[in-house]
């Protein structure tokens, strides 16, 4: 069987064989596979009126546990959003009540972000949802497969300088 990248690879090979392209067959079918599985995702998100950075933004607020209460600067480090993505995505949580922001008592430079009772009965709501559109999409492997791949891009993560804080 044969996939749209092989087709890719074969073309390269048979027009410039000076060069192993043989990377393209990894990084062609991440980005093929990034753009199917965002697609997939952003349509869950907005049936419960999120889209990727908003859930990422709820669900990592949940998942610190009570009081369900980071700084920007933590949500920045623990989510997959940016730094100009988390401004704007709070502004936008916290008009519709999902989030509150509110000063430090004990250091009035720092900010704490913190799930409202609709913000954390969104995401609970959200979650069941997404996990099971996950687990749909990676249906097509084996409990090992999948369970070697998450290795080997943790390991590909790491060499690319991507580790946890």
């Amino acid at each position: 069987m044969t996939d749209h990248v092989d087709k890719l690879l074969e073309q390269w090979r048979r027009e410039r064989p000076d060069l192993d392209v043989s990377p393209m067959a990894v990084i062609g079918r991440l980005k093929r596979l990034t753009r199917l599985i965002e697609a997939d995702l952003r349509r869950t998100f907005a049936e419960h009126g999120l889209d990727p950075a908003s859930f990422d933004v709820l669900a990592t607020l949940r998942r610190s546990g009570p009081p369900y209460r980071l700084t920007p600067a933590e949500l920045m480090r623990t989510s997959m959003v940016t730094s100009g993505a988390v401004t704007q995505r709070l502004d936008r949580l916290e008009a519709r009540g999902l989030v509150a922001r509110t000063p430090s008592e004990t250091d009035g430079r720092v900010v704490h972000v913190a799930l409202t009772a609709d913000g954390r009965a969104l995401i609970d709501q959200a979650l069941p949802d997404h996990v099971a559109n996950e687990h749909r999409l990676l249906s097509g492997l084996t409990a090992p497969q999948r369970d070697g791949l998450a290795e080997t891009l943790r390991d590909l993560l790491e060499s690319l300088g991507d580790a946890s804080d």
